[in-house]
């Protein structure tokens, strides 16, 4: 992989997985979603990869009506790279996933790299009362779910968000995702360097286990050399042993309320930069330092934010905001 002097951390603030029953420091309407993801980033998140919820219930929205109602105050209060969601939640069509990201031409979108099954279901059995009606369904019908993403649908995503000058968060759940990215190389579809997001732990990818970090970036070597970072993320109890191994690995890591609800064994995380806090004391400590935005820019080769769609507010621009 391409080792960097510095380590990314990127925070995925709210996700499609978990639902409102299970934390309250989840964050559902458009003023959480921005108040959260401002305090990670003055925490030390260079990177801000973002869901929608509805504002009513807090079921995934796909709407860029309620993007636009946090992207806002984001744009305004930070600079850090936002990262919007083509994954949206396996419920949605592929218009639909991709709606936000057309709309707004981010400097980062995620990308999934293959269909899966997605399984989710066995958080129902920990919730023993349900906000919204939506929620117990939504989780148990995941065990009978596929989330698509054929080369069909992956090739789409590929030519309309470069044509916007949009790069990617290439999130890879299984070995076989690298080798679909690496075809889609070898077509010229894509180019480096490639931000290769490993996930590990869903049920229905590849476990959470150490030597599978390890055996992704060995494999990841071979296809693509130098021309790759490489950053990691467990889910759910799994979060920080994950991180710590990738950033030990020479790469980059992921946190945030979509991919677990604790900072510890038993302990809800009471936001989202508790645990971008906590991954950047673990960096401190193992010799590493968090990436500013801007080192992030230069390692991932964005367009920067002044290129993108996205929605300014009316008062202060964004660099006198970060002043204050």
């Amino acid at each position: 992989m391409k080792h960097t002097d510095h380590t990314i951390i990127s925070c995925a603030v709210t996700g499609a997985i978990h639902t409102p029953s299970m934390s309250d420091a989840l964050p559902v309407s458009p003023e959480e979603i921005s108040a959260q993801a401002l305090d990670a980033a003055r925490a030390g998140a260079a990177v801000l990869h973002l869901h929608a919820r509805d504002p009513h219930d807090g079921r995934p929205s796909s709407d860029p009506d309620v993007f636009r109602r946090f992207l806002a105050p984001i744009a305004a209060g930070t600079d850090a790279v936002v990262n919007i969601t083509t994954g949206g939640s396996a419920v949605m069509t592929l218009d639909e996933r991709l709606a936000a990201a057309r709309a707004f031409a981010p400097e980062l979108a995620s990308l999934n790299m293959g269909s899966m099954n997605f399984n989710f279901a066995p958080a129902a059995s920990r919730v023993t009362r349900w906000r919204h009606d939506w929620e117990e369904a939504y989780l148990t019908g995941s065990a009978d779910r596929i989330f698509s993403n054929t080369f069909t649908q992956i090739e789409t995503v590929l030519r309309d968000l470069q044509a916007l000058g949009t790069r990617f968060e290439f999130e890879c759940y299984d070995i076989g995702h690298l080798y679909t990215l690496a075809h889609f190389a070898g077509r010229g579809l894509v180019r480096p360097p490639y931000l290769i997001q490993g996930v590990f732990g869903v049920l229905g990818g590849i476990g959470p286990d150490l030597d599978h970090v390890q055996h992704m970036v060995r494999t990841a070597d071979r296809l693509f050399g130098e021309d790759y970072v490489f950053s990691a993320f467990g889910a759910g109890r799994h979060q920080f042993a994950v991180a710590t191994h990738a950033a030990q690995l020479g790469g980059h890591v992921r946190v945030g309320l979509e991919d677990s609800l604790y900072i510890g064994a038993g302990r809800l995380a009471r936001d989202n930069a508790e645990q971008v806090e906590k991954i950047a004391r673990i960096l401190d400590e193992i010799g590493r330092h968090p990436a500013t935005p801007d080192q992030a820019r230069s390692v991932l080769a964005l367009k920067g934010a002044a290129h993108t769609e996205l929605p300014r507010p009316d008062g202060p621009h964004r660099d006198e905001a970060v002043r204050r």
